[in-house]
């Protein structure tokens, strides 16, 4: 993965600078063209086209990365081999199908419940998740690329194996690994697991391992919390 932090530069060497100097008052100054070609010669020959993330931090600080993890990265554009820019298709609004939650709820129970026993996780957790995720549709799309019904990112799926996105096994069962070993990272503390989940590891460890600063964020960890909530005790 190709993480480039967005400082201002006079020439391509100064474009990859460590984490810690970089301060809250850098800004979107580097011309795209030449983020391109950066990232363009340390992919080359691996790809026939290139994909660039944009990623803002809580403290504003942005990054351009060529293989997005979870959480804020936004597809900025995509550039073929050739330098060609191709852009990206742009729906606007993520693709879900909320009129057939509960009828995929049952559908997908029994997948759920032998995921949770074979990652020893509360199924009650799992279907949190994939409710505020997906509402259950396997065929779940997000704007930001996101797929299937634990939302993966395709770095995600490649991480834990995941061929199939569009797979609900496959989905689940990287899903749930992923979630998994995020409460393992944040030992066991099942807010900031879910904010992870939501806006990726880094983001929290950023925060000093707090819930990040993000609206969207914030609101995913209170919506998984509440539908945690509700499967325990039925009060659904």
């Amino acid at each position: 993965m190709t993480l480039v932090p967005v400082v201002q530069v006079k020439n391509i060497k100064n474009a990859v600078v460590p984490k810690d100097s970089l301060k809250a008052t850098d800004t979107y100054s580097m011309n795209l063209k030449l983020i391109t070609c950066l990232i363009l010669g340390l992919m080359l020959p691996l790809s026939v086209t290139a994909d660039i993330y944009k990623y803002t931090d809580a403290e504003g600080r942005i990054y351009l990365t060529d293989e997005p993890m979870y959480g804020h990265y936004r597809l900025l554009q995509r550039i073929s081999t050739n330098g060609r820019v191709v852009k990206p298709a742009r729906s606007g609004k993520s693709k879900v199908n909320y009129s057939a939650l509960e009828q995929n709820r049952q559908r997908f129970s029994s997948l759920i419940e032998e995921v949770a026993q074979e990652t020893l996780l509360r199924p009650e957790l799992l279907h949190a998740v994939i409710r505020a995720e997906s509402a259950y549709d396997p065929d779940a799309v997000s704007v930001k690329g996101a797929v299937g019904l634990m939302q993966l990112m395709p770095a995600t799926a490649e991480r834990y194996g995941v061929s199939d996105r569009n797979n609900p096994q496959q989905n689940v069962r990287g899903g749930a690994n992923y979630l998994k070993d995020l409460l393992i990272m944040f030992e066991f503390d099942l807010k900031l697991a879910i904010a992870a989940y939501n806006a990726g590891e880094n983001a929290v460890i950023r925060s000093g391992n707090k819930i990040p600063n993000y609206k969207e964020t914030r609101n995913y960890v209170a919506k998984v919390l509440k539908f945690y909530r509700q499967n325990r005790f039925g009060n659904s």
